[in-house]
């Protein structure tokens, strides 16, 4: 949701109205969902069926492959601007919807942290976040993943660079090793399971409501992680 902001030294203060939620993509076997309502705070993005596509990571809720990916449906939490401070908190791990930052996070690859109040303004935006905690290390995964990324389709929206609209972070707060957000959808697995993190991003790309690629490259947030 774009409204007006008023970037301060330590906070965004930031306006303006939902927009009406697009309709759900279809699942593999799932119908299409309904289009959000236009207007006010109860306006939703369209969510894909219940049987809708987990793709290679089995149906939402089923442990599947060596890395025990699970994908699950989840209930849209909002989508208003809000201050920096108080931090916005979210119902799921990682965050799939709710309130967030006027500023939304680059379509790219961090080696440090990001708010998650700019991380789901993304999620917003069509944005597949994929994210991990390995606080040994493993550059191996993280690599397979880059690798994945850097196979995505083109996005006819973006300009070049970004390509597509994906991300990937380190987040110190996953109670996971390895997971993943599109808007109202999660993947959390024990390991980076190309094939389950591929089929997802597939299935639920672009379902933000708001099809936008470029990037606003303002300061984040300074707040804890």
């Amino acid at each position: 949701m774009i409204g007006s902001c008023a970037l301060a030294a330590t906070a965004l203060a930031c306006g303006g109205a939902t927009s009406a939620g697009s309709p759900g993509a279809a699942g593999a076997s799932g119908q299409a969902g309904a289009s959000g309502q236009a207007g006010d705070s109860s306006a939703t993005a369209g969510t894909p069926g219940a049987a809708g596509a987990a793709g290679a990571a089995g149906a939402a809720g089923t442990p599947t492959g060596a890395c025990n990916a699970v994908v699950q449906q989840h209930p849209n939490e909002g989508a208003f601007h809000v201050d920096c401070l108080p931090v916005p908190t979210y119902q799921t791990k990682p965050p799939s919807s709710g309130n967030h930052y006027a500023i939304w996070a680059d379509f790219k690859t961090y080696t440090t942290p990001v708010p998650w109040g700019h991380l789901v303004h993304a999620l917003e935006h069509g944005a597949i976040v994929i994210v991990y905690n390995c606080p040994g290390g493993c550059p191996d995964e993280v690599a397979a993943a880059q690798k994945m990324i850097d196979a995505f389709p083109a996005d006819p929206i973006c300009a070049s660079p970004p390509t597509h609209r994906l991300i990937l972070a380190p987040d110190p707060t996953l109670d996971v090793r390895w997971a993943a957000s599109a808007w109202t959808w999660t993947i959390r697995a024990t390991c980076f399971d190309p094939d389950a993190f591929g089929a997802f991003a597939q299935a639920h790309y672009g379902m933000g409501g708001e099809d936008l690629c470029g990037e606003l490259h303002e300061p984040f947030c300074d707040v804890p992680i």
